[in-house]
């Protein structure tokens, strides 16, 4: 049996990453979830294989999806990134080849992103 591609979902609305989750799953991928860019940078920084970075922008805490991101980035180079955001008055700060999703979404519309990143 091969693995299933393995996402990071970042999103601080519970109904949300549930939803998105759920999606994923039933896509055929793995999902670890974290409701705060500090609790992402744990799980990054435990070096737990990810294929994916799927980061809403505004998250509570002292780092955003921007950041996340970034930190992703800076341990794995080569990591697909899936932004969301309803509103963000910030400059984006995207990574390169990645992907920002507006709010709201379908959350079959955050496979197909994936799918067009690569992954799955």
């Amino acid at each position: 049996m091969t693995e299933r591609p393995r996402i990071l979902v970042v999103e601080d609305e519970t109904m949300l990453i549930e939803v998105v989750a759920a999606e994923l799953e039933e896509a055929g991928y793995e999902v670890v979830t974290a409701l705060t860019g500090e609790a992402a940078a744990a799980i990054l920084a435990a070096r737990l294989p990810i294929d994916l970075l799927f980061t809403d922008i505004r998250l509570p805490g002292d780092l955003d999806g921007w950041a996340v991101a970034e930190h992703a980035r800076a341990l794995q180079p080569g990591l697909p990134v899936i932004y969301v955001t309803g509103y963000s008055a910030e400059e984006p700060r995207q990574v390169p080849d990645s992907l920002l999703v507006m709010k709201p979404y379908r959350p079959s519309a955050i496979v197909q992103a994936a799918r067009r990143l690569g992954v799955g």
